[in-house]
Order: structure tokens, then sequence, then C-alpha cells
């Protein structure tokens, strides 16, 4: 955490008093804060780890289907099969529009556990198609529906975590990206040995996948809380320790409201355009993961060795994600300076990927388990995007935003990846993004070093402005819904 999260924060090595928080007629000791902590990874956690695990799984079978026999089987050429992966981040971007209003007047996780069980549905629909329109149009509107799980799930982490809770948070969920990349290549793997099937293997691995997400989403629908005073596993003594840990970091937690200046405010913060541009930069590089399968078939190998020696990527992908979030904890305080560490490994991976010859053939494969390593970053810039945003609309904008740049890369990277079996152009282009990427995280760290030391400098003449004046409803949370902005007292982490 940085040393803007430490001011004015609660201190974590004794019993909290009520002086700490305006208001509070109790404090609460570190130990029942641990337990409430404890209790909220045992339930919250998990299920956003699942749904984020079976969102990726959908998203990387199109990677598993194509060697399987979709290509063939729909006589897919190789421009339409760049835009059944495309076509998704369109649905995906065209739902951020109506799902920026609908998660911040609906209650949030109800919203999001009915669109998981709609994209359930729809990615079992997958399995239907015979040509190349009737697919895109079902993969179209899976994008749709997936709309809403990631960018509610950086407001879901913000409302049931402090900010230095927030990195490895978030990092247990993104490596689902990893978890589910070995899965579903070993899941396709077995489905693809077994020669009794009456339909095509990529047809019951859509089929598997939407059934899985169903019955996700009605568990999520059921059973997962909207905020801390919905929390059916705590108890009344426990959710009020929840809101005064939470008022700690000026959290008030989720709130069904639309506010109009604090659209203007996002549209004018230059922090929250940059978030926007990690995530395009970020994702112009995801066709590896979807193209990388298709390269080491044309090495030579089976559809099955194919499936075995993509599934790794998987685990290195992890393995790097839990390299930088190690670091985040041993140096709390530059998560942007580890963000610039962790985009070398795949920036040189994609250089390897241009360079080696089909003759290098364990060469190439290592290469693009490496160069498939986007999501360690993506981690710490969600993290950031998490901890540096207060206002429940500017939250729910902020977050759009980054995935609204999300989809537009993924949208236009895949068509610079249609010329077979080396993809040279979208292997350039990654090339050039990862540069790109590393100038603005750079820039955002300058941002944030600039905001806050402008904020100390008007604070240090008084001394008690530093006190905690949070004004608390019934619920014990904060009445006011003040942005990162308005609240003078908030600090930027970077």
């Amino acid at each position: 955490m940085d040393s803007s999260e430490d001011k004015g924060s609660v201190t974590d090595d004794g019993p909290r008093s009520s002086g700490d928080v305006v208001g509070v007629s109790e404090g609460y000791t570190a130990e029942e804060e641990k337990a409430v902590l404890r209790k909220i990874d045992m339930v919250i956690l998990p299920f956003m780890c699942f749904v984020f695990f079976l969102q990726y799984l959908d998203k990387q079978s199109l990677s598993y289907a194509g060697v399987f026999g979709l290509i063939s089987d729909l006589n897919l050429t190789n421009s339409q099969y760049s835009w059944s992966s495309s076509i998704f981040y369109v649905g995906q971007l065209v739902s951020e529009y109506p799902f920026i209003y609908l998660m911040s007047r609906l209650p949030l996780t109800k919203f999001v556990g009915a669109t998981v069980i709609i994209w359930g549905i729809i990615c079992m629909c997958l399995a239907a198609p015979n040509n190349f329109a009737g697919f895109a149009t079902v993969r179209f509107l899976l994008g749709f529906s997936e709309g809403a799980v990631s960018p509610a799930f950086v407001t879901i982490t913000g409302i049931w975590y402090r900010k230095k809770e927030h990195t490895v948070r978030t990092a247990l969920w993104i490596t689902m990206n990893g978890l589910a990349q070995v899965i579903g290549c070993l899941l396709m793997y077995g489905i693809g040995k077994n020669n009794s099937l009456s339909i095509a293997p990529w047809r019951v691995l859509f089929i598997i996948c939407g059934a899985l997400t169903v019955v996700a989403g009605i568990g999520f629908f059921l059973l997962m809380p909207s905020g801390p005073k919905n929390a059916w596993f705590l108890t009344p003594r426990e959710k009020e320790v929840l809101s005064l840990r939470m008022a700690a970091d000026r959290e008030g937690g989720d709130k069904t409201s639309f506010s109009i200046p604090q659209l203007k405010e996002t549209v004018l913060d230059s922090k929250a355009w940059m978030v926007f541009c990690f995530g395009v930069l970020s994702t112009m590089q995801s066709p590896v993961l979807t193209f990388a399968s298709l390269v080491i078939e044309s090495i030579g190998y089976s559809k099955l060795d194919t499936m075995l020696y993509t599934a790794p990527s998987g685990a290195v992908q992890v393995g790097l994600l839990w390299i930088g979030t190690a670091l985040v904890c041993c140096f709390p305080r530059q998560r942007t300076l580890i963000a610039l560490a962790l985009i070398i490994p795949p920036f040189i991976g994609t250089i390897f990927l241009m360079k080696l010859d089909a003759a290098a053939e364990w060469g190439l494969i290592v290469a693009s388990w490496v160069a498939s390593c986007i999501t360690a970053c993506m981690s710490i810039f969600l993290s950031l995007s998490a901890s540096n945003v207060k206002g429940n609309t500017k939250r729910a904008v902020v977050n759009t935003m980054f995935f609204i740049g999300y989809c537009a890369g993924c949208i236009g990277s895949p068509q610079l990846w249609t010329h077979r079996p080396r993809y040279t152009e979208g292997v350039i282009t990654s090339i050039v993004t990862w540069c790109l990427l590393f100038v603005a995280v750079i820039v955002y760290r300058l941002l944030c070093v600039f905001d806050n030391e402008r904020r100390d400098s008007q604070m240090s003449s008084n001394n008690e402005s530093m006190r905690w004046d949070v004004e608390l409803d019934e619920n014990g949370l904060p009445r006011n819904d003040l942005t990162d902005k308005d609240d003078k007292k908030f600090q930027y982490a970077y």
C-alpha cells in the first residue's frame, strides 16, 4: 500500500477507538477484523473466482474449438475466424453503455447474477450453428451478456475490501484466467479422446461450459450479498465491524443511484482516461491467447498434443501473476513500478515469437507461453482502479471505461492475426503496444504523485484537517457519496 493510503487510516495493530471515526460509539479489535475478513474471503471471494473462471473459459474455448474442427465444420476463412473472436467483444462493448447505468441503479449482485444465468444459456447455444452467420450472432450475444461481470467485480472488490487488500484479492480472481486455460485444455483433451460422441467435440465443450455457468449464476443470484448490511454470513456485530473498517477507507458500500455531476467529473479526470488506455493497451496482445494453439498446431502436432502443449501457458500466466503479487506485498508502495517490471517478460516472449522460425519447435512453444502472460500487469491495473476511485457513479464509469478499452483492444487486434501460420502483423502490433503501455504506466504514476503532493501541501498547514469527519448513517456507512476528487483527505495509490 502506498504511503498515501496510510494517512488518516485506522491502525492495524490494536483496538480501534471511538475517536478514529466521528459518530462511531464503539471500536473493534484486530482479532474481530481478522475474523470478519476471513469470513469475507470464504464467501465473497469464491463466488467471484468461480464466475470469473467460467467467463474466461467461455472466451478461451474458441481457441480449443478451432483446433477440434470448428473452422472446418463451419467452413470458416481465416478472416471469419478472427471475426468470431472480435464479435464477442463488439457485443461486450455495446453492453457497457446500458450496463454502466443499470449497475449503478439496480442491486449490483442481483443484476450480475441474472446476466451470468443468461450468458450460460447463450453459451450452450454456441453448439447449434452450422455457418459463420449463426455462430457470429451467438458470439455477439454471448459477449453482450458478459459485459457486466468484470467491471462489477472491480466495484465489488472495492465494496468489501480495504485498499491494502485490493491487490491480492484482485489477483486471486484474475488467477482464474490462467487456471481456466489449463483446465480448458485438459477438458478439451478429455472430450477429444472420446470417440463415441454423437456430435462434434467442440459442440460438447460449449454445452458443458454453458451448463456450469447457469448453475454458477443461480448460486450467485441467490447467495451473493449486495453489501455489508445484507451479509447473511455475518452476525450483527460483524456487520458493524465491517462497516467501520470500510469507513476507515472512506468507503460507503454499494448505492443504487446515478450522479450526473460524478459522470462529468469522470470525463474530465485525466487519471480516468489513463485507466481507459490501460484497458486498450493491455489487451491488444490478447490474440496470443486465442491463436497460440493454432501456432503450435501449425508446427505439426496432433490436435490432442496441441492441447497438452498449450495447457502450460495458463500455469506460466499464474506463476508470473503471483510473482507480481508477491512483489506488491514486499514493496506495497510501488504498484506501478512492479507493473512496469511485469510488462517485460511477455514483451520478450513476443519478440521471440516473431524472430524464431518453425524449426525451433520448443522455442516457439515456450515463447507462446511467455507472450501469453498479459494478466499479471492487468491485475495491478484493476487493483489501482479499485483503490483510486471513489463515488458510486464515478467508480462504475471508470471501471466501465477500462473494459470499454479492453473490448476495443480485443475487437481490433484479432483483425491483424489473419495470416497463418505466424501472424506477423499481429505479433508486431503486440510489441508496439507493450511499449506504449510502458509509457502509459509511467504517466499514470506521475499524475498520482502530483495530486498527492498537491493535497499534502494544502493540508500541511492544518493538522486538525487530518481527523476523520465522516458522518455515518443508521447502517454505519458514510452518508455522503464523495468522489476521490471531492474528498480532500483521499490519497491516490500508485
